[in-house]
């Protein structure tokens, strides 16, 4: 569990290594690339392995650079605990591979990553039934609760079409009903939103989008705020049970997901994620007002039929991202008039680079029907309101003026 003093963000990421002594008086924690943990005493390996003191296994199960990222995210959603991953994937992956069984219930938003929608369809086949609805409103969850759900599960500004939860209600749902919620924290990241505040258990964040912030590394991370009962929780094994209950959970996860199946993050990674992760408030003010600025003006060009980002009034759930955001992200998508070909105007850009990432310094555009959501097919498309001219904008820190230019004038053929 994370034990920081009271700080501002920034401040408490900056300075959250040092609150525990660092060796040989270094700022950030080193890098420890070491698999194997030795002990003088037997005895304390022993302790290790049964949970009946802290310390190292093994390096796929924990490393002392991994641990002081991990303790970074915790203070960053302030959380009980987390465990970091080899890439976002792989975090949402353990949440259902450790605490989901056979014959239990999950209900989703319908708007959803490509990748979280493919494993939904993984799981729905290995005998978890998934139920996907229109997570803007909380009685599209409510109707279709079974006493089979054991999970509810949302991001916070879908992508790429930025629908919005009804996170605050959902999360009292929930918490009424003794269902674990699930929230994935990327799109808007610890700095724009901590999902604690509307009773999320879990919280998931890509690693590799704002919290690195310059797409050089993958990662992952699942943190615990503390908030859900696992005593109450079905699936937690017999022998995870003889823990403390809040730690039940984590534990859990960390032995079924992380241990078992491997996907860990590696030193080198932790450590280049938590120097990015300094400077991840700086990045998202510059990024967010970036992001208002871009589709403001594209809203207002007659060539451009929608555009779609929770800043703007139009946007139909704006008061609602108002009421819970610090900003409003900075991602946004547009549909282009029938008279101009997507990917021709994507040609002309000569700042935005086609690509298929997000949170970068940089500003990233794509196609998305082409691309990203191709594979799940025309109707499901449809059933997410992703047109053919659909394009994502993930909006970097470049001179503001510098975008507005280079956006207005491919629109010019």
């Amino acid at each position: 569990m994370s034990e920081l003093p009271t700080y501002g963000f920034t401040t408490t990421i900056l300075h959250s290594d040092r609150q525990k002594e660092i060796e040989h008086g270094s700022v950030h924690k080193p890098i420890h690339s070491s698999v194997m943990y030795g002990y003088k005493d037997a005895r304390d390996l022993a302790a290790v392995f049964q949970n009946k003191q802290s310390g190292y296994r093994y390096g796929r199960q924990g490393n002392p650079t991994v641990s002081a990222l991990e303790e970074k995210i915790t203070g960053m959603e302030g959380g009980y605990a987390s465990i970091a991953f080899a890439t976002g994937m792989a975090a949402i992956g353990a949440v259902f591979q450790a605490l989901l069984r056979q014959g239990d219930h999950l209900v989703s938003s319908s708007f959803l990553f490509g990748n979280t929608n493919s494993l939904w369809q993984t799981i729905d086949a290995q005998g978890v039934d998934v139920a996907m609805v229109d997570a803007t409103s909380v009685e599209h969850i409510a109707a279709a609760l079974t006493p089979a759900t054991r999970m509810v599960f949302v991001e916070t500004i879908a992508n790429p079409r930025t629908q919005i939860a009804d996170l605050k209600r959902i999360g009292d749902l929930c918490r009424e009903k003794g269902i674990l919620f699930v929230v994935d924290n990327t799109m808007t990241s610890p700095y724009l939103f901590q999902p604690k505040t509307v009773g999320a258990g879990l919280v998931i964040n890509s690693l590799t989008k704002s919290i690195a912030g310059h797409g050089n590394v993958l990662g992952g991370a699942l943190t615990d705020t503390g908030l859900f009962d696992w005593a109450a929780y079905p699936n937690i094994a017999l022998n995870f049970r003889k823990q403390p209950a809040q730690m039940q959970g984590m534990s859990q996860v960390r032995a079924k997901a992380l241990r078992d199946f491997g996907a860990s993050l590696s030193p080198d990674a932790a450590h280049q994620i938590a120097v990015g992760a300094e400077t991840i408030a700086l990045r998202m003010d510059r990024e967010c007002a970036n992001a208002m600025a871009l589709a403001s003006m594209l809203e207002a060009d007659p060539r451009v039929a929608a555009v779609h980002y929770p800043g703007l009034p139009s946007h139909p759930q704006h008061q609602l991202a108002t009421d819970l955001f610090r900003a409003y992200g900075a991602l946004f998508s547009f549909e282009l008039k029938p008279e101009i070909d997507c990917f021709d105007y994507l040609n002309r850009l000569k700042l935005a680079i086609n690509a298929t990432h997000l949170g970068d310094t940089r500003t990233l555009v794509i196609p998305v029907a082409h691309t990203i959501f191709f594979e799940m097919g025309a109707e499901r498309r449809a059933g997410m309101g992703i047109a053919d001219s659909l394009i994502r904008v993930s909006v970097g820190i470049e001179d503001t003026q510098d975008l507005l230019t280079d956006f207005a004038q491919a629109l010019t053929a």
